[in-house]
């Protein structure tokens, strides 16, 4: 099962599962009368064929579906089978009564709301789901964010780590070089060698250097943009 989506569409499509030919219409013409925006509603009577439609390449921004349904199953099982796939697909169930044991349920399965369907405002409904894609459409964003701001922090992690290395691995080898270049200076007299030498120091002391600008290297900038970004990301 693959979740696909294109949010650069304006037509946002609604899944519908529901058993209730008559309940169906009415939501059908609240979408066409009361909605500001455009909305394309495939409707499935069961949740087998609900899942059939999302397995078979199915689009869908939201789903709504009645909670028990006549063939003796009920929406938990369709909740069940999208965060086995991980798809993250924003559902809200429609109940015909109120049960407390399925809302807690729901809940954990990570539903975004529950309504009793006696108590929809068919005027006012397509503005209360256009609320819902706009929050998850939120939430979606603001995990995509934290998602490269970790992956900023694990990358500058293992800069730090691979610069300690780094420099560790060149200063045993500094430190014989300058015990013996300061052998050399005490052996080598002439002005040739001098010269030399002097040539060598100028070489050794720009390599000290790099390696100590390596070694102080700080991560600030990197930090920053983790900390503006947290303090900046839609609550």
């Amino acid at each position: 099962m693959e979740e696909k989506r294109n949010d650069e569409i304006a037509v946002k499509t609604i899944l519908l599962v529901d058993d209730n030919p008559s309940f169906v219409h009415e939501l059908n013409e609240s979408f066409h009368e009361h909605s500001s925006e455009s909305y394309n509603i495939v409707w499935k009577t069961t949740i087998d064929d609900a899942l059939a439609y999302l397995e078979g390449g199915g689009i869908a921004d939201i789903i709504l579906s009645d909670f028990y349904f006549a063939s003796g199953t009920n929406a938990l099982e369709l909740c069940l089978a999208l965060n086995e796939h991980q798809v993250k697909i924003p559902i809200v169930f429609l109940a015909s009564v109120e049960d407390v044991q399925m809302a807690v349920d729901a809940m954990k399965l990570g539903v975004e709301d529950i309504i009793l369907k006696e108590d929809i405002d068919f005027h006012t409904f397509p503005r209360f789901i256009s609320g819902i894609l706009d929050r998850a459409r939120l939430r979606k964003s603001k995990q995509a964010i934290e998602k490269r701001l970790t992956m900023a922090e694990s990358r500058s992690q293992a800069i730090r780590e691979l610069v300690v290395t780094v420099c560790h691995e060149f200063n045993n080898p500094l430190a014989a070089v300058k015990i013996s270049f300061d052998l050399l200076q005490r052996l080598l007299t002439s002005d040739e060698e001098k010269q030399l030498l002097k040539k060598f120091e100028e070489n050794y002391n720009h390599i000290e250097s790099e390696i100590r600008r390596l070694r102080d290297m700080n991560f600030e900038r990197l930090d920053g943009v983790r900390t503006n970004s947290n303090q900046s990301s839609p609550k």
